[in-house]
């Protein structure tokens, strides 16, 4: 494991409300890590609670991108990373947040995925950008995320046997294919995951139903009224109550006034998700008791 010293640069967009478990206390800016991943060092920005470990872990999956590889929901990388870390550390979470090739601080470690997708559009047309981004999140952007497990498995102060992974957009879709992978993964939570490809790409639908269907972990997902579709959210929670697998689907009231705005909800709405999505981690992550991986 390499550690950089140093916190991240940018402040974080405003002040929420903290919600039931979260302590007030100043916390230590986040170590800025390397992951390795195949040939590629990935950046992270690594927080941690205070007290004394190990401490429950929440590895974090970005979305797909904004305008350019450093932005993500309208944000910067660096402040969407500076919304979601110091919220989780003072519910008690290490917060790993990957920046994944191609992204932000890992921007010079593979294209970022936007660049390749509008290039398969213009050449080949939709259907293929809809099957490159199939490709993307159950490869390379997948194997991102496998590695920083493995990483946060041998990290000082983490607790091994009790990590949660929590998604966005199409990270919501790679948290759900590293729970399959991965059985250590004791719950995830998802939003807006495949809110804007379920209807459209038939063998994401099939690979996330097939996803569902072999993770023994219980999932979350979320999803704003106004999102670009619910569809994901009804359709995996209607396959895991056929299955009697724990799970809770929550689809909250409009966010903001355009699609965009209930999709990104994450940043923008946290008094909204805070206490319903830590009542679950809590439940599944923090207090549980595992004998050994």
């Amino acid at each position: 494991m390499q550690l950089i010293g140093g916190a991240l640069t940018t402040a974080a967009l405003g002040t929420t409300r903290l919600g039931a478990g979260a302590t007030r206390e100043a916390l230590l800016p986040p170590q800025i890590v390397v992951i390795p991943s195949g040939d590629l060092r990935l950046k992270a920005a690594l927080w941690m609670p205070n007290g004394t470990g190990p401490f429950p872990v929440v590895l974090f999956c970005h979305g797909s991108g904004g305008a350019d590889s450093d932005h993500t929901a309208g944000l910067t990388m660096t402040e969407s990373a500076e919304v979601l870390g110091p919220l989780f550390a003072r519910h008690g979470y290490a917060f790993l947040y990957l920046f994944r090739r191609g992204h932000g601080p890992s921007a010079d470690q593979g294209p970022f995925m936007q660049d390749l997708l509008q290039r398969e559009e213009a050449a080949r047309g939709k259907e293929a950008r809809q099957h490159l981004q199939f490709i993307l999140v159950t490869t390379d952007h997948l194997d991102d995320v496998i590695a920083a497990l493995s990483f946060l498995k041998a990290a000082p102060g983490i607790d091994a046997r009790r990590i949660g992974l929590v998604g966005h957009s199409f990270g919501g879709q790679i948290a759900l294919l590293a729970a399959e992978r991965d059985s250590n993964v004791l719950a995830a939570v998802t939003f807006g995951a495949a809110a804007a490809s379920w209807d459209r790409s038939p063998e994401l639908r099939e690979r996330l139903l097939a996803a569902v269907r072999r993770t023994a972990a219980p999932i979350m997902l979320i999803h704003a009224e106004n999102d670009y579709s619910t569809s994901a959210g009804h359709a995996l929670a209607d396959e895991l109550e056929r299955l009697r697998r724990p799970h809770v689907l929550k689809i909250y009231p409009p966010v903001g006034q355009t699609p965009d705005s209930g999709h990104n909800m994450l940043y923008t709405a946290i008094p909204v998700w805070e206490d319903d999505v830590f009542e679950f981690l809590d439940r599944y992550v923090k207090r549980a008791k595992r004998s050994g991986l």
